[in-house]
């Protein structure tokens, strides 16, 4: 009996602090974008990562790579915020993401370029990121 009742406790509590994460990807050319946002209770967090690697016959780009994360505030039913301060500037890179019912479409300041070097970019372009289930 008291198995049971500490394994019925034990699944309770475990089952309360798993979060929800959902992802998204976009391909857009050589760029490839990943968004992850994590929900646990009432906090999210909202990771954001880039990948730019170009064909020979762009002889002038350079591979880039770039990455954010922290939490995030829910200022609309649709629509996150998160931002990440710099470490070597006094800057913060701001992602505004809306959500839409398929995916996410992400804006970002001007700061995030501190984040991602060179062609790569958080940012979308109104271009959306799929949902992947």
């Amino acid at each position: 009996m008291k198995k049971s009742l500490f394994l019925t406790a034990a699944l309770l509590v475990s089952g309360s602090a798993l979060a929800a994460t959902d992802h998204y990807v976009l391909r857009d050319g050589n760029h490839v974008q990943h968004l992850k946002i994590t929900t646990l209770k009432d906090d999210i967090t909202v990771s954001a990562d880039v990948n730019f690697e170009p064909n020979a016959s762009e002889v002038d780009a350079k591979p880039c790579t770039g990455e954010v994360s922290g939490p995030a505030t829910l200022v609309s039913e649709n629509q996150l915020l998160m931002k990440q301060r710099s470490v070597v500037e006094a800057t913060y890179c701001e992602l505004k993401v809306n959500l839409t019912p398929t995916g996410a479409i992400v804006e970002q300041s001007k700061d995030c370029d501190n984040f991602a070097p060179g062609i790569c970019r958080f940012s979308t372009d109104g271009k959306e990121l799929i949902k992947v289930k």
